[in-house]
């Protein structure tokens, strides 16, 4: 008999998307959460983030728009206490509507901290739950350097950016990866002044190096100091700021510190160790493509996993559990076919093979690099940076992934997804009608001029 009584300790989208779906197959559901439903994702990271970052985007179309033809009167200003209260307001009011859809499916919520304390035994508080099956999507926090200790005021994790009160004037972000070139981005583009340190050779080093390249040099052009090689070793708190001591010794000063050097996962007091669920080297939850623990019955979902810590990966994973604990037919996570954004200005979306694999060997695939600027919306827009970038097989011509770097790419890359994942070929999507003029039109383009190299298909 397939297991009916459920429960989920985290709230936030591998947490409640799995509760929902439970609740919807017939399962008894309790949702074990201490912060609120939604989660650190819709209450102090992507949320709140994306909404910074809308803020920025409609900066950077102001201050451009004298090219439009647009007489502004001068520079637009941020109120910087409107823009942190309307980003705390749509964080509580997301989190809010999540509450509500819990509880018209009669999904059960504990506020508190769950723990396992036995095979199918579950403690919030006093309250203990028996279940048949668990899942931990617990989430993670953003680690900390010795030598870095955030106060909330000045030295910050972009978890406590929001309780300011204004914009940082001189922002030193220390950590070049996707949520420091996010915050890099948006706050270079409100009017800080913006020192970005970056331990490697480039920004965003896990990235399409086409794509960080573009975009380390559109910071560079927007006025943004940006240190390569740079590894930051100690900041402290002064009266003025704050100063930060490189590992060369050479140091920076600034009026805040965001720190972004990546996550830890947020498994303490879980009952882990006591129940024997095994991690690895970095203390993330280890997990199979169908969401399993190393225990019977114990699944995990979401950033306490350290699998691609997106929202989108965590939901499907907590679906994947509920489905596979309940009998249902399932199909195994494919990473290779998870579109992600980076969102920057502009943005980098990206799905499928990468350059770095067929650089490497790994795979075989034919690259086209069609730069936004050739295309008719774009200089109607006044955008000058991006490019769409197009991989297929040499031998049949199936998509195999791509890269875009645009404004909306995060929208853009869809069409990209959809190839990617029913196996389309350059030829099916070149044929595929685009609106004259659109952005989407370019990557019908680079799927034409891909056609130019593939032979057709058997």
């Amino acid at each position: 008999m397939s297991p009916h009584n459920i429960a989920i300790l985290g709230g936030g989208p591998g947490g409640y998307e799995a509760a929902l779906v439970a609740a919807q197959l017939g399962a008894d559901v309790t949702v074990i959460d201490s912060d609120g439903l939604g989660g650190a994702c819709v209450l102090t990271d992507c949320v709140p983030s994306k909404t910074l970052i809308e803020t920025s985007n409609a900066m950077t179309m102001l201050n451009r728009s004298a090219g439009l033809g647009i007489a502004t009167g001068g520079l637009a200003t941020v109120n910087a206490a409107r823009l942190y209260e309307r980003i705390t307001n749509l964080a509580r009011a997301q989190s809010a509507d999540i509450t509500a859809r819990l509880a018209v499916e009669g999904i059960r919520v504990i506020k508190g901290q769950g723990r396992l304390v036995g095979p199918g035994v579950v403690k919030a508080g006093d309250t203990e739950i028996k279940a048949d099956a668990v899942l931990i999507a617990t989430g993670a926090l953003p680690r900390v350097l010795p030598g870095a200790q955030p106060d909330g005021e000045a030295i910050l994790t972009w978890r406590q950016l929001y309780d300011l009160t204004e914009l940082p004037r001189d922002l030193i972000v220390i950590g070049s990866g996707v949520t420091g070139a996010e915050f890099a981005s948006a706050y270079q583009a409100l009017g800080s002044r913006v020192t970005l340190v970056s331990s490697r050779d480039r920004v965003l080093p896990q990235e399409d190096e086409d794509a960080a390249n573009h975009i380390e040099d559109v910071f560079r052009r927007r006025g943004m100091t940006v240190l390569g090689r740079s590894r930051a070793q100690a900041v402290t708190r002064d009266r003025d700021g704050v100063t930060v001591t490189l590992d060369d010794g050479r140091t920076l000063t600034g009026s805040h510190c965001l720190l972004t050097v990546g996550m830890i996962p947020r498994t303490e007091g879980c009952g882990l160790d006591e129940a024997g669920v095994k991690v690895n080297a970095h203390g993330f939850i280890q997990v199979d493509r169908v969401s399993r623990t190393s225990v019977p019955g114990v699944y995990a979902a979401g950033d306490c996993t350290g699998v691609l810590m997106l929202a989108s990966v965590a939901a499907m994973q907590g679906r994947i559990a509920m489905w596979h604990t309940l009998g249902e037919a399932v199909h195994p996570i494919r990473l290779d076919h998870v579109a992600a954004t980076i969102f920057t200005d502009p943005e980098i979306a990206t799905v499928g093979v990468t350059q770095r694999a067929v650089t490497a060997g790994e795979v075989s695939a034919r690259v086209l690099n069609l730069p936004l600027a050739t295309n008719p919306r774009a200089k109607m827009a006044g955008v000058a940076d991006g490019f769409v970038k197009l991989l297929s097989s040499p031998g049949t011509g199936v998509v195999l992934g791509g890269v875009v770097v645009a404004p909306r790419a995060s929208e853009l890359i869809l069409a990209v997804s959809i190839a990617v994942e029913q196996r389309l070929t350059v030829e099916q999507l070149a044929q595929t009608f685009a609106v004259y003029p659109s952005l989407s039109g370019s990557i019908t383009e680079a799927a034409r001029k891909l056609m130019e190299f593939t032979p057709d298909t058997p």
